[in-house]
């Protein structure tokens, strides 16, 4: 249905500003970020309805229009591949927030913080004792048939036991209200840089709503991230700490360069590095200079062609020794996309009961291996109602839609699934959550998703989660992918101060 009447707390609401809602949908089985079920505002989005009625229509189109500018200005860009019309394009953005309560805000900050402490344990366990195998909690074969176990890392110590320092969760939002956890990156996640230009820029399109708010601050994401990886180096704040990017013509890499400017250290390449008596070096004008702690943005394949993809021309000869020595530390380590694999993800919540005794805050989405006989019999027989994935694909890409898909593409997975089994898993069509957006001259509502970004020390204590991050939007109506390769874009996040 449509909000008929949009409830104010005023009487002089110009008519223009209530007909912005004049086709806004609610569906009693989604979870609407703004509206209850009778159309009335959630609590925390009572000052924000007020204040978009208190615009008028032609003054929410300018704003977008001067955010778009400011985007464009200042190169705040994505890459899609595979098109040939562009390299990059301006990352989409909707200038209505999403609105998280201090309370919510709290629960999702205790789960991410629980699960990434029993996800490190995991790590260092199977690349060590592998205790969580040998008492059957998660089976051999799953691991060692896993493309991003790194057999080379096997005993090796790494800086702090910390394999995944910095990482990206996605969350979901049920239609119960309750948060759900989507899928884990651990590897090399992307998207904080949007974040915090989101922010800026809606501190400058709208300056006067921050001031009646109480929203809690995300800006120091950058002195965060810089400290975590001080800390990861014996040297502490004396460490020389560089950021690997592929390039310029990496999808992410203006995100390289944002975030290499706010820690205000190197943004290097490949070729700028050297390895010398197992150390690493990096090349500059005054000469060498010893690195210490590098915050790769490659996978782990064009790391080092010596060990791992010979024809990669992206990383250092000879790191990985280097790295194996200890004498530079890799964040996040080497293997560590084991647990970034769709199939191992069904086994987090094991993993928090395994090595910390709890039960999960955040609950996994109901996952079904394709491996296993029965569960892939039937993922088979009911590819028209659920979303199929690649275990190791990500950004929207090598995913089927069953309830959207066509026949042809239902063939094509099927006849993949029975090709390799372990490279698909199997959930649930969700009934994503959705927020108010502001398109072609209405407000609409979108689903949307979070991802959170975490700052892992080593123990859950030591767990830094700025409170917002990314909440992603399927721009496109009907649309449940929020990938910005996929139509997506995105929205600033808010999460309130405690009242």
């Amino acid at each position: 249905m449509a909000v008929k009447s949009v409830p104010t707390q005023e009487e002089t609401v110009n008519d223009s500003a209530i007909s912005l809602f004049s086709t806004y949908a609610l569906d009693g089985s989604i979870f609407d970020e703004m509206f209850q079920e009778n159309g009335r505002p959630r609590g925390p989005y009572g000052k924000l309805l007020q204040s978009i009625l208190e615009l008028q229509a032609s003054e929410l189109t300018q704003r977008q229009q001067a955010a778009d500018l400011t985007f464009l200005n200042r190169g705040i860009t994505f890459t899609v591949y595979g098109e040939d019309s562009t390299i990059e394009r301006i990352f989409p953005y909707d200038i209505l927030p999403r609105i998280i309560s201090d309370k919510e805000w709290k629960t999702i900050e205790h789960g991410l913080s629980q699960r990434i402490h029993a996800i490190n344990l995991f790590l260092r366990d199977v690349y060590h004792e592998g205790r969580i195998l040998q008492d059957g909690k998660v089976p051999f074969d799953l691991i060692y048939s896993c493309p991003n176990y790194q057999r080379e890392m096997r005993g090796v110590k790494v800086a702090n036991d910390v394999y995944t320092s910095i990482v990206g969760t996605d969350l979901v939002r049920l239609p119960g209200g309750e948060f759900a956890v989507l899928e884990d990156n651990l590897r090399v996640p992307s998207g904080v840089s949007y974040m915090l230009a989101n922010r800026e820029v809606m501190t400058q399109v709208f300056p006067g709503m921050f001031g009646g708010y109480g929203i809690r601050p995300i800006g120091h994401y950058g002195q965060a991230l810089l400290e975590q990886l001080q800390a990861l180096s014996p040297k502490g704040r004396d460490a020389t700490i560089v950021l690997l990017t592929p390039g310029i013509f990496n999808s992410a890499y203006f995100e390289h360069t944002f975030l290499a400017r706010v820690m205000g250290i190197e943004l290097v390449e490949g070729a700028d590095l050297l390895i010398h008596d197992g150390f690493v070096y990096m090349r500059t004008t005054s000469g060498l200079q010893r690195v210490d702690v590098i915050y790769r943005r490659i996978d782990d394949e064009f790391v080092d062609p010596l060990h791992f993809e010979a024809d990669s021309v992206l990383g250092v000869p000879g790191l990985f020794n280097a790295y194996r020595a200890g004498n530079v530390t890799l964040a996040n380590a080497i293997g560590t996309g084991i647990a970034d694999d769709k199939a191992i993800y069904a086994f987090v919540p094991e993993m928090i009961r395994y090595y910390l005794g709890e039960e999960p805050v955040l609950q996994n989405v109901e996952t079904y291996l394709c491996l296993r006989d029965d569960e892939r019999a039937y993922v088979l027989e009911n590819l028209d109602k659920l979303v199929v994935k690649a275990v190791g694909e990500s950004g929207g890409y090598g995913m089927l839609i069953g309830p959207y898909s066509t026949t042809k593409e239902r063939e094509s997975f099927r006849q993949q699934i029975l090709d390799n089994p372990r490279n698909f898993i199997a959930q649930p069509t969700l009934a994503l959550s959705r927020a108010p957006c502001y398109i072609n001259g209405n407000v609409v509502s979108r689903h949307v998703d979070l991802r959170p970004f975490i700052l892992y020390g080593g123990e859950q204590e030591n767990t830094v989660i700025v409170p917002g991050g990314l909440t992603r939007v399927a721009l496109r109506e009907g649309s449940l992918v929020v990938n910005s390769s996929q139509g997506g874009g995105s929205k600033d996040t808010w999460v309130l101060q405690e009242n």
